[in-house]
This record gives C-alpha cells, sequence and structure tokens, in this order.
C-alpha cells in the first residue's frame, strides 16, 4: 500500500476557484508533484513536468471511465489514447491546419466581430463576454460545425448544461443526468446539420470523408467536443485576454498604436490566465514523477496554470508583458497527442475581436466601478469584463 506523500492537505476548491495563483506558486515551491486530497489526485505544478506529461500518452492517459468529460460525450479524440486517438482525431486534422483555417474563416470573423460591435458601439458601456467573447466563439462554432443558427438558444442551453456536468464531475459529484440529456439533444441537432451537408458546408461534414471508421455516435461525440472547446476556452480566452488589456490602460494603447504587439498580447494572456486551468490524466502504471511514486491508476491533474507561471520558466510571472519573449511557451495549448486542434481558430477570432475593438473604440476603458477577476476551478474567466467608451461612431466596420 502506497503512502501518498508529500500531501497538500491546505489546498481547498474554494481557493481554486476563486485565486488559485498564490496557491499554486506555494504547492510549486515546496512540492511541484504533491498529493491535493480536495482533488482526489496528484497535481503536478512546475513546467518541466507538466510539458513532459503531456507528451506521455503511455504512462498517463485519458483513456479512463473516471474521465469527466468522457462521462457526458462517450468515446472521443479527447478521452482515448494511443491509435484508438488517432481514429478519432485524424479525420479532423486537415481542415483545422493553419491555411485551412485562416483562407475559410478570416473574413467570417471579421464579419462576426463588425456586427455584434455594431449593436454595442452606440452605447457608451458594453459588458463584453456576453455582447462579444461568447457571441463570437459561438458563432464561429456554428459555423465551423454547419449548426443552424436558428436553433442557437437551444445549442446553447445544452451546452451550458455539459459544462455545468463536467465541473461537477471534476469536483467529485455525481454525473448529472440534466446533462446526458442535454449531450443526447445536441447529438439529435450535429446529425441533423450532416443530412445531405457538402465538404464546403462546414469543417464538420469536410472531414466526413475521412471519417469511413468512426460510427455515427462516434463521430456526433467529437463534433461535440469541438463545441464544447471552441465555445467554452475560446469565449475565456477573449475574455481573460480583454480583461488583461483593459488592466493594462499602457498595454492597450500601445497596442492601438502598433497592432503587430497584439500577436504577443494574446500569447502573454493565454500563458497569464489559461481557460482551461487544469487537465487531467490517470496512471497507467506505477509512475516515479519527480521524485514521487505515483501508483497506477492514480488521477493526476496537470496544472496548466501553474506551469505558466513557473518563474524558472517566465521571470517575474505574475506580471502582464505583452513583449515577453518567451510567452508562446506557454502550456495552454497543451503539447503531444492531444495539443489542441482549434488553437488557430481561436488565436484567429481573439486578433479579430481586439483588431476592431482598438479601430472602433479606441478609447476603451475599463469600467472602474465594476471591476472583473477570472475565477473558476476548470475553465477560468471573469464573469463580466465591464468598458466603457465615447459614443457616436460610424456603423459597420468595413471588412477587408
Amino acid at each position: 500500500m502506497y503512502e501518498r506523500s508529500p500531501t497538500a492537505t491546505w489546498v481547498s476548491l474554494s481557493t481554486l476557484d476563486a485565486d488559485p495563483h498564490p496557491t499554486l506558486a506555494r504547492l510549486r515551491s515546496a512540492h511541484p508533484v504533491a498529493w491535493v486530497p480536495a482533488l482526489d489526485g496528484w497535481m503536478l505544478t512546475d513546467h518541466g513536468h507538466v510539458l513532459n506529461a503531456m507528451r506521455d500518452d503511455e504512462g498517463l492517459t485519458v483513456d479512463d471511465p473516471r474521465f469527466s468529460t468522457g462521462q457526458i460525450t462517450g468515446p472521443s479524440m479527447l478521452s482515448t489514447d494511443g491509435p484508438e486517438h488517432a481514429r478519432h482525431r485524424t479525420p479532423f486534422a486537415s481542415p483545422f491546419r493553419l491555411d485551412a483555417i485562416q483562407s475559410r474563416f478570416t473574413s467570417e470573423a471579421e464579419r462576426a466581430v463588425a456586427d455584434l460591435i455594431d449593436k454595442f458601439a452606440n452605447d457608451g458601456q458594453v459588458e463584453l463576454r456576453t455582447a462579444l467573447a461568447g457571441p463570437l466563439a459561438a458563432r464561429m462554432m456554428f459555423v465551423a460545425l454547419g449548426l443552424d443558427t436558428a436553433f442557437e438558444r437551444e445549442v446553447l442551453g445544452w451546452y451550458t448544461r455539459i459544462v455545468d456536468a463536467v465541473t461537477r464531475i471534476t469536483a467529485g459529484q455525481p454525473v448529472p443526468q440534466d446533462g446526458l440529456d442535454a449531450m443526447t439533444a445536441l447529438g439529435a441537432a450535429i446529425r441533423s446539420s450532416l443530412l445531405d451537408a457538402t465538404p464546403e458546408a462546414s469543417l464538420l461534414a469536410a472531414a466526413l470523408d475521412d471519417a469511413a471508421e468512426l460510427t455515427e455516435d462516434e463521430l456526433i461525440a467529437n463534433a461535440a467536443v469541438l463545441l464544447f472547446g471552441g465555445i467554452e476556452t475560446t469565449e475565456g480566452m477573449i475574455a481573460n485576454l480583454l480583461h488583461h488589456l483593459l488592466a493594462n490602460p499602457a498595454a492597450f494603447d500601445a497596442i492601438r498604436d502598433d497592432p503587430e504587439l497584439l500577436t504577443g498580447a494574446i500569447e502573454e494572456s493565454l500563458r497569464l490566465e489559461p481557460a482551461a486551468a487544469v487537465i487531467d490524466r490517470y496512471a497507467t502504471r506505477d509512475l516515479k514523477i519527480g521524485g514521487v511514486t505515483i501508483p497506477c491508476g492514480d488521477l493526476v491533474i496537470l496544472s496548466i496554470a501553474a506551469a505558466n507561471r513557473d518563474p524558472l520558466q517566465f521571470p517575474n510571472p505574475d506580471n502582464f508583458d505583452p513583449a515577453r519573449p518567451n510567452a508562446k511557451l506557454h502550456t495552454t495549448f497543451a503539447t503531444g497527442p492531444h495539443v489542441c486542434l482549434g488553437m488557430h481558430l481561436a488565436r484567429l477570432e481573439a486578433q479579430a475581436a481586439v483588431r476592431f475593438l482598438l479601430e472602433r473604440l479606441p478609447d476603451l476603458r475599463a469600467d472602474p466601478t465594476r471591476p472583473s477577476a477570472p475565477r473558476g476551478l476548470v475553465f477560468r474567466k471573469p464573469p463580466t469584463v465591464w468598458a466603457v467608451y465615447a459614443t457616436g461612431r460610424p456603423m459597420g466596420v468595413p471588412v477587408a
């Protein structure tokens, strides 16, 4: 019988939900590999161990019945490893490559952003998460998956229930039936979108030619995973970026004057506050990580949030520095077999959102009466991002 040590009994779920970074820094400094009773698992908190764990799909796996998302969606590219993972993921690799995303979605994202900004440009104030970040992420995934926008409210309702179910499972609660019911309804909508669809209709339809080895249920599970990631983490990524820029007016003004700085700001925001704070793995055998013995079958939690603030990799890690030369070494999009398939689309959306905001509302500033701060145990984003600006600007930003 293994004694799970070192043990971090002082780590609480409430702390990890609200502001985890001081706790993660203490944990990383004292015990970068530690058993956290509150999570009923081991947590890795330094950059090197997290990267190595992401690349190891033999000693650490997602293919376990306890894997939270898999309990709702069923087997998919997110919850399988090895040849089975390749079978699920390969059909989607080509449609999601950088050049395919840029050619297919650049104008689409710009139109979506311009339309969304038009709706609040003359209001003088705006809550940017629900007015821009969330609707943009949702709209782009509806286009990518060929979903009927007439049913957007219903689909987003199912999606919200699925996100809630995954969060509850991660916190140690039983699988909620409501989440399973939402997945069934979402699956029916995705199935309908594929009827008579041509490869030009959506990325999902484009993947069909290479998806002969996937059953219909498997194809739908993978589409649900893409929708889940494409909305939740992209909304969080854009909301966190807007929060950081508004909290740092000098950086905001510098990017307005030199848009080339935006790329670095996006990577630095991804590093500083990843929208997905942790990812789960399960030990397939007894492992030795950082001198600590991890028994076969134990949950191993990779803390992306902690790895991204490892001072050995990123000096002054708590500072938002858009000019940080190595910001792109963050672990936010993972690496190895499960590197994020949608990272090119997410970056494209963030670029369009901020670039058009800077053009349309150059005097945008945080509303000092309604401050924002990211929160969340698994998925981190600010509940609100309020901003104020001058009104009376012309409508309809031209789209290149």
